[in-house]
């Protein structure tokens, strides 16, 4: 039997949704390369473009984001939960909360693609929500109404921080919201579809990918990064601590990647975000000690900065709280697994791989209780 530790290199379905070339440092939506999207999109028509399978019309785009507008608002049930429960660390808010949102939904087990397509628009728009108002709610601070002539990602941070953010800002948190979106089957996605498979509900397919999510080993690296960037304090100490991470075999956060094997391509366009958003908001030296680390690691280790190293300082200088960071990750990535769970809906099949069996020669003897 075939195997790969971690299914590495193993190709468990088919989708139309992304491609990536880990050599050639390619990744495309629905044939769009992610340069392209990232210099013309918005995020509601990367949304639509996953989801469709092609780009939105300007009455199609309207009618979207009147749907995510129409469904910002949460549930009652939800809501109170997010109030009790304050101190709670937010992925695990987050996981709670979406699956919650089921229990507000009169057919919560149609999984039609024409109405699962509905539910879809409603955890896009409601999991953004339940970020922000958890965080404003913990924080001891009101709730912020959701404006309806924003964009989502302007929404987003305007109702986390309770601020207007100019043109630059919002249009730097649209491209991360994209650049986030879908990544093929990692390890969220490819949870929530085999959930899907089995023709659960799209809330528990998507609450199987947040509990994924959740691992250090996937969404949490850019905590770690930031964390990290942070506790140095300048570039050259954070240079000095890599190093002795290095000389003690740890694992330098957002560094290298298990597809790519040349600079992963969302990092090229986070990193020229970074260095602009770090000179606006004066976060300078954790940009430079995040290029610095960069190129010693390259040099060192010959591996490349991924997604999420990046990304770090940019979300620190777009005041989104470093707990916060993996929550926001599955905002956007949001669209990614509702679209693989609407592809799976379309031509199901029931995912059940084989392992590899090592155990014990198959025979053993019973031996009595007494005897062994």
């Amino acid at each position: 039997m075939a195997t790969g530790a971690g299914l590495e290199g193993v190709v468990a379905t088919q989708s139309r949704l992304c491609f990536i070339d880990g050599d050639a440092g390619l990744l495309s939506y629905q044939g769009f390369r992610i340069e392209t999207l990232a210099e013309n999109a918005t995020f509601e028509e990367t949304v639509y473009l996953l989801w469709h399978g092609r780009l939105p019309k300007a009455a199609e785009l309207a009618e979207l984001k009147a749907g995510l507008v129409a469904n910002r608002v949460l549930p009652a049930a939800v809501d109170a939960f997010l109030k009790a429960n304050p101190k709670a660390a937010p992925m695990h808010v987050l996981r709670t909360a979406v699956s919650m949102l089921a229990l507000d939904d009169a057919d919560p087990n149609n999984v039609t693609v024409a109405e699962a397509a509905k539910k879809a628009i409603k955890l896009m728009a409601q999991t953004a929500t339940i970020v922000t108002s958890f965080d404003r709610l913990r924080n001891g601070n009101a709730v912020v109404p959701g404006d309806p002539s924003l964009s989502f990602a302007a929404n987003f941070l305007y109702t986390l921080t309770g601020k207007d953010q100019d043109d630059v800002m919002e249009r730097v948190f649209d491209i991360a919201l994209t650049l986030h979106a879908e990544h093929e089957l990692n390890a969220s996605t490819f949870a929530a579809r085999v959930t899907a498979a089995t023709l659960s509900d799209i809330y528990s397919a998507v609450t199987s990918a947040i509990g994924a999510l959740r691992g250090p080993l996937h969404g949490g690296a850019n905590e770690d990064v930031i964390k990290l960037l942070l506790k140095a304090g300048n570039p050259a100490n954070a240079l000095a601590m890599v190093k002795e991470m290095l000389a003690n075999k740890q694992k330098v956060p957002g560094m290298g990647h298990r597809v790519y094997h040349t600079l992963d391509p969302r990092a090229i366009s986070l990193k020229g975000m970074a260095a602009d958003l770090a000179k606006r908001t004066g976060h300078t030296e954790l940009y430079e000690a995040s290029e610095q680390i960069q190129a010693y690691i390259k040099e060192t280790k010959n591996l490349n900065a991924n997604v999420d190293f990046f990304s770090a300082s940019m979300y620190y200088s777009l005041e989104i709280p470093v707990d916060l960071f993996t929550p926001v990750f599955a905002v956007s990535r949001m669209s990614g697994w509702t679209g693989h769970v609407l592809e799976q809906y379309e031509n199901n099949r029931l995912i059940r791989p084989r392992a590899e069996y090592l155990g014990p020669e198959v025979g053993q003897k019973w031996v009595a209780i007494g005897d062994r």
